[in-house]
């Protein structure tokens, strides 16, 4: 049959699948649609045991309600071409039985227009199905996304360092889709099912009923094969997934800049060749026994199918020619026959593609009911005209625990568990503070709790006790947006999407003009720089800025900083990548900038620490020693003596 599909098409390609499903439900056949990629191969049957939370159906329908009249408009179209299929059938009969054997020629035409009338009709619901389904499923998957999308952007940083960024774009991509079709391929075809069956069994019934009876009896010999083929087929499709999922992951880490770099020089390429081949032979064979298995079974629908209309000839012509039934009623009923088999074999299937469905928006809920650390209280206040005082009181803090920052099931993907929890302070009642235009350096050995310091002052992570402020006020009252607007932040190994340098540049600012643009890149002594490529400020900086030098790289989100024009500044490490002569230039830059502003710089070289107005020696979570360079030197502690070893600083 032409609009039937093999069940390792779907399996293969989720959008064809999709879009397919979006068309004509009412004859689609998809009795074996495909299990998530999520139910892990292996398993006997990959349903057993699961049940849904309390609530999903609930909550599944607050994602479909707007939709509601477009979904009730979508299910009368599918009754509505149900019951247009029956008209051919009985026109034929009509036909045999009244108007040729009473040479009836206007009533031919008039059954043959009514014939073409439904088949009209027919194609026009049709197209008016695929509206439906696609104006609900296109909705839902946006609605979906825009949810997830938002509610990814509140989670903390935490959840970024455990969560994988595949398992991120997975849900927000395959099991989006997969839980829309929820509502739109999976509710379609089973309505379709349901009416189609059921319209089909009435007519039969009205035509002769015990040549209906035959019919159904031929069923389990079919159905409870089908039912098998159909559990073989979702394991090889789980099998399938797996090797397509590992394959994807190698091709994503292998051919991003770092991993192609890293394959270069550490790696083999002809390891890497056997490792993908061994994946790629695995899709392939998995596809083969997919590709076999739906073609039996859709040759045992059509044996099953072609036993039916045969048993209806053969026995219906016995009927003809004793007279119990009319010629015309047979042929009618031998049309009826093969829509039976179809619907009948799709409701077997019925809880596996809706337990599927499910099973996908109870992923996408798992991720909308994350917990998120980092939130603004009720009543939470701008801050107004940032002075940029800064102080840290007491501050103790730990890294928060999987279960208040990650997702266990997205974790996992991670080989991330408990065991991996914190448990210890990183910081253990430090205190510090800064005034309005101070500049402070925080020195230390390495994992002495420097970045982890200044990552509390934006909200990055919270305080486990203790309180951190910002012009007196308790950063957590603050609302995030004015908070995280008064500081700028130039990190070690800084971001840059792959944009144009201006988009890079105006990330800090859309609303800056070119002139700010310009007058910034001059500042960070990268202007020149980038009149000099052949695309100026337009040029592309490929992914994570790659194109572009390490000190290049920082001097544009140098340049980036000085465009937000924050009241706080934060470098660490923020000259790193420059050597003598540029970061004498980028020192003068940011002075400049750093004028009436407050600066907190983790650096390691000694001529940036000793500019500082005050350095604050950070070892084992507090602050062991402050004072200027000057002072900590003669008081001959922990900072001297380091520095002497030349364990703190590069010399410079």
């Amino acid at each position: 049959r032409p609009n039937q599909k093999c069940p390792s098409d779907h399996g293969r390609n989720n959008t064809t699948h999709r879009h397919a499903a979006y068309g004509r439900t009412r004859r689609s056949v998809a009795p074996m649609r495909m299990a998530p990629h999520h139910m892990m191969p292996g398993d006997k049957d990959a349903l057993d045991g699961i049940k849904l939370a309390d609530g999903t159906y609930a909550r599944v329908w607050q994602f479909a309600r707007p939709y509601r009249r477009t979904i009730t408009l979508f299910l009368l179209a599918i009754l509505a071409a149900a019951l247009l299929a029956l008209v051919p059938p009985f026109v034929v009969r009509e036909i045999i039985d009244s108007s040729i054997p009473n040479s009836d020629r206007d009533a031919i035409k008039v059954l043959a227009g009514i014939a073409v009338a439904a088949a009209l009709a027919d194609a026009g619901l049709a197209i008016f199905q695929r509206w439906c389904s696609s104006r609900v499923g296109e909705g839902l998957i946006y609605d979906l996304r825009r949810a997830l999308f938002a509610k990814v952007q509140r989670m903390p940083i935490a959840f970024f360092t455990r969560t994988p960024t595949g398992a991120i774009t997975s849900r927000l991509s395959s099991d989006v889709v997969g839980a829309q079709s929820a509502v739109t391929s999976t509710l379609g075809s089973v309505v379709s099912n349901v009416i189609v069956l059921t319209t089909t069994l009435a007519a039969m019934i009205a035509l002769e009923w015990r040549l209906t009876l035959l019919t159904l009896i031929v069923l389990p010999v079919f159905i409870i094969p089908a039912r098998r083929v159909g559990t073989r087929l979702q394991g090889i499709s789980r099998e399938q997934m797996g090797h397509n999922a590992a394959m994807s992951t190698q091709i994503t880490e292998r051919f991003n800049v770092s991993g192609a770099m890293l394959v270069k020089l550490f790696g083999s390429g002809h390891r890497e060749r056997d490792s993908f081949e061994t994946r790629a032979r695995g899709v392939r064979d998995t596809g083969i026994q997919s590709a076999l298995y739906g073609r039996v079974f859709f040759v045992a629908l059509g044996l099953v199918g072609a036993i039916g209309t045969a048993a209806i000839y053969g026995i219906g012509a016995l009927m003809v020619v004793d007279g119990e039934i009319s010629t015309g009623t047979l042929v009618a009923l031998a049309a009826l026959v093969t829509r039976v088999y179809q619907p009948l074999t799709g409701l077997t299937n019925a809880r596996v593609d809706l337990m599927t469905s499910m099973v996908s928006f109870e992923r996408v809920f798992e991720v909308l009911d994350a917990p998120e650390a980092i939130t603004e209280k009720p009543g939470a206040f701008d801050l107004i005209a940032p002075r940029g005082a800064v102080e840290f009181e007491d501050v103790t803090f730990r890294y928060p625990p999987a279960v208040d920052s990650a997702i266990a099931s997205m974790e996992q993907n991670a080989g991330l568990g408990t065991g991996t929890d914190p448990d210890v302070d990183v910081l253990q009642r430090l205190s510090l503070s800064i005034a309005p235009g101070e500049t402070v350096a925080l020195v230390g050995a390495s994992g002495a709790g420097k970045s982890t310091t200044i990552s509390l002052l934006p909200r990055l992570y919270d305080v486990t006790s203790g309180v951190v402020r910002v012009d007196g006020h308790d950063v957590r009252d603050l609302t995030l947006d004015s908070l995280r607007a008064s500081i700028g932040v130039v990190a070690q190994d800084p971001h840059l999407f792959h944009e144009s340098i201006g988009e890079n540049l105006r990330y800090a600012d859309q609303s800056a003009s070119e002139a700010d643009v310009v007058a910034a890149a001059k500042a960070a002594r990268i202007h020149d720089t980038i009149v000099a490529l052949p695309d100026g400020y337009d040029t592309v900086v490929g992914e994570r800025g790659y194109r572009l030098s390490g000190g290049e790289k920082q001097r544009l989100a140098i340049a980036r900083l000085l465009l937000k024009n924050p009241a706080i500044i934060i470098l660490d490490e923020a000259t790193s990548h420059l050597d003598n002569d540029n970061e004498a230039h980028i020192q003068a830059a940011l002075e400049h900038a750093m004028e009436g502003r407050t600066a907190l710089v983790i650096a390691h070289r000694l001529s940036t620490i000793r500019s500082a107005d005050r350095i604050a020696f950070v070892e084992d979570g507090h602050i062991a020693e402050i004072g200027t360079h000057d002072e900590l030197l003669a008081s001959d502690g922990r900072y001297a003596h380091q520095l002497q070893a030349g364990e703190l600083v590069t010399p410079s």
